[in-house]
């Protein structure tokens, strides 16, 4: 683990492996462990950056808006001298700020990996975002723990994994409520549509075919979207494939950027 200075505040990023640079996004339901079972096997491969957004971990606060949290990340990216040809993979929120560097700073990186994110929550599903910022700022984030397990994992999952459960849990508590809400209100905001065709980057979207919270279907019309994206559905899997089908996840990052499962 190592802080670095981003626009005078800390970011907490650590490094695993030796190789391309890939760097590693979680969702607003998670921190960076949440690819603690895909890291030391993608390690062999690639120099892992795993960050901690701004509210996790040791992450200083930082941003309100995808834009802002994105180009935050691209100061960081110079402060960690990547590559111009490093990978950058986000699973949900981290999906949602990956498409923001990609549209924003698309000259700081090489290929895109997007788990789980859309182009836009359709307006019935922004309304739980809404109601969870408003419970962590009144009551904390012990308000939305439950909520979050829902939507990052499906039931079968979820009865057969207790013990992650309650890890997952524990870690979440921990995160920044003001981030959290602020977070969940830039999602309930966002909308790529427009943008999405101006992506020129080397894609692949992936989708767990149970997720409820972004549902397949839009993660295929995401993909859709960006010229030239392959698409990649993992069965029987949530919101989190690193989580639940690690796997299946990396042997769809290692065919994607190294031509080999």
């Amino acid at each position: 683990m190592a802080l670095i200075a981003v626009n005078g505040i800390d970011l907490d990023v650590e490094t695993l492996g030796s190789g391309p640079d890939l760097v590693l996004l979680h969702s607003l339901l998670a921190e960076r462990s949440a690819f603690e079972h895909v890291a030391p096997e993608l390690a062999k491969s690639f120099r892992l950056r795993l960050v901690n957004l701004p509210g996790y971990g040791k992450s200083a606060p930082a941003g309100a808006t995808l834009d802002t949290y994105a180009d935050h990340l691209a100061t960081a990216f110079a402060a960690l001298k990547l590559a111009k040809h490093a990978a950058v993979l986000g699973n949900g929120f981290g999906g949602f700020i990956a498409l923001a560097l990609a549209v924003r700073h698309g000259d700081k990186f090489g290929s895109l990996i997007v788990a789980d994110s859309l182009a836009s929550f359709p307006a019935p599903a922004k309304e739980p975002f809404r109601v969870m910022a408003e419970k962590v700022r009144s009551i904390g984030m012990s308000a939305v723990l439950d909520a979050a397990i829902n939507r990052m994992f499906p039931p079968n999952f979820i009865l057969a994994h207790p013990e992650i459960v309650a890890e997952r849990k524990r870690l979440l508590a921990q995160a920044n409520p003001e981030c959290f809400a602020r977070a969940c209100l830039a999602l309930a905001q966002v909308d790529f549509r427009a943008v999405l065709p101006k992506i020129k980057k080397r894609t692949l979207v992936m989708a767990g075919a149970l997720d409820q919270t972004t549902p397949v279907a839009l993660v295929r019309e995401l993909a859709s979207a960006i010229p030239g994206a392959m698409f990649e559905e993992i069965p029987d899997c949530g919101h989190c494939p690193q989580i639940e089908k690690p796997a299946e996840f990396i042997a769809a990052v290692r065919g994607f950027l190294l031509g080999k499962d």
